[in-house]
């Protein structure tokens, strides 16, 4: 959907990268930084949130220093999508769940104590369908900004050669 047809312009643009990397921001310092008035940025903030491009606010937390010291990723095989959904409600560890195509059906993000947490979590899935697990060793991106979408940004990685 490009930035025209969802309503988003250059200055909401610049107003989500703000509030994606500082949420807690001064609508008076919100203004500053993108060049409006408080009163025009208040405005602008409502709506996005209205039409739900902005949809809540929170604070990211460091897992490690809420005692879990694994992150993984658990890719989940086929299985009936109300099952898996209901594990997921029930096992807290699950931090973020994604139903995908291929071979897989989910790819869930975890956190966990450690290896034996790790299994226990693990297993419940297992239950399930197959499942393979990869510990995450480091992210050196996470919860990056999303701008607005604009074609004319899309860049192919290499040039096509064609016939003619």
């Amino acid at each position: 959907m490009s930035a025209e047809i969802s309503g988003v312009d250059a200055h909401d643009g610049r107003i989500l990268a703000e509030l994606q990397r500082d949420a807690r921001i001064s609508m008076a310092e919100l203004g500053r930084r993108v060049h409006l008035s408080q009163p025009a940025v208040t405005e602008r903030v409502r709506k996005l949130e209205l039409n739900g491009v902005i949809k809540g606010y929170r604070a990211v937390v460091d897992y490690s220093r809420l005692g879990y010291g694994i992150r993984a990723i658990v890719r989940v095989g086929r299985v009936e999508y109300a099952r898996v959904v209901k594990l997921i409600e029930q096992t807290p560890e699950v931090v973020n769940a994604f139903n995908v195509t291929g071979e897989d059906s989910w790819i869930l993000e975890i956190a966990v104590i450690d290896v034996e947490h790790l299994d226990a979590v693990v297993t419940k899935f297992c239950i399930l369908t197959e499942t393979s697990t990869s510990i995450v060793l480091n992210m050196p991106r996470e919860n990056a900004s999303v701008l607005p979408a604009r074609r004319e940004n899309i860049k192919p990685a290499i040039k096509k050669v064609t016939g003619k």
